[in-house]
């Protein structure tokens, strides 16, 4: 099945498009080396570049896909969210036919200041698939819910005890490798940027603009320097 009929895009450019990666809020820290971003496209050029790098790297995702995890489905369905008051966002998720998802929102296709940049995100995406992340960290919540639950069991809670316990520990569990989860995705979606033809090195600087998370206890993701410093590791391998 050609691009065409795996892209899902509103042809009506949002004139405010503006500027998983998910930015992520963080507490105050020391102020961080300032990098002068490229300039911003304007929303024409924004949404060619998107088309031409989602036809680009969607069947390099796929192909890693098939080569190493082909039981997962390897389908991947890219869509847009045009409403303008979202902020920039990039998500990877699965439908209810188990079709893997792979979702911008239109903010975030204007944030990519250059090709590299939207490519890297979206390899990114598509390795949290590869990886099987999302039944890994629902894997992890039931552990957590049943551990945390049976230990309120155990000490003499009530049910509605036991049902809090049993959130927090899901919670906790869901969290608990969630770095990991990150890091091993922006490895593989090196690769797959790389062999889709764009700079994963230069994409990764996307990451010098946005807040960074800091190592938090159960944070969701990587320190930014992290991050950069594990895309160049596995560029230079390449």
């Amino acid at each position: 099945m050609r691009f065409a009929s795996r892209i899902l895009i509103s042809l009506v450019v949002v004139a405010g498009l503006a500027g998983c990666v998910t930015p992520v809020a963080s507490p105050p820290a020391p102020v961080q080396r300032t990098v002068a971003a490229p300039a911003r496209l304007d929303p024409e050029s924004a949404a060619r570049q998107f088309t031409r790098v989602v036809d680009a790297v969607e069947p390099v995702a796929e192909s890693e896909c098939r080569a190493r995890a082909p039981q997962l489905g390897c389908d991947f369905r890219i869509v847009v969210d045009t409403r303008p008051n979202l902020p920039p966002n990039a998500f990877q998720t699965v439908d209810d036919n188990g079709r893997p998802v792979i979702g911008f929102t239109i903010a975030m296709v204007g944030e990519a200041r250059n090709a590299d940049e939207l490519a890297f995100v979206m390899a990114h995406e598509a390795a949290h698939h590869i990886r099987a992340h999302i039944p890994r960290q629902q894997r992890n919540a039931t552990a957590g819910a049943i551990l945390l639950g049976g230990l309120a069991a155990l000490s003499g809670a009530d049910t509605p005890g036991i049902r809090s316990a049993q959130d927090l520990g899901a919670s906790v569990g869901a969290r608990s490798y969630s770095k990991d989860f990150e890091l091993e995705a922006d490895s593989l979606g090196t690769v797959i940027a790389a062999r889709a033809g764009f700079d994963p090195v230069r994409g990764a600087e996307f990451f010098a603009r946005i807040p960074d998370p800091g190592n938090r206890f159960l944070g969701t993701h990587p320190p930014n320097a992290a991050r950069i410093a594990a895309v160049r590791r596995r560029a230079a391998g390449l």
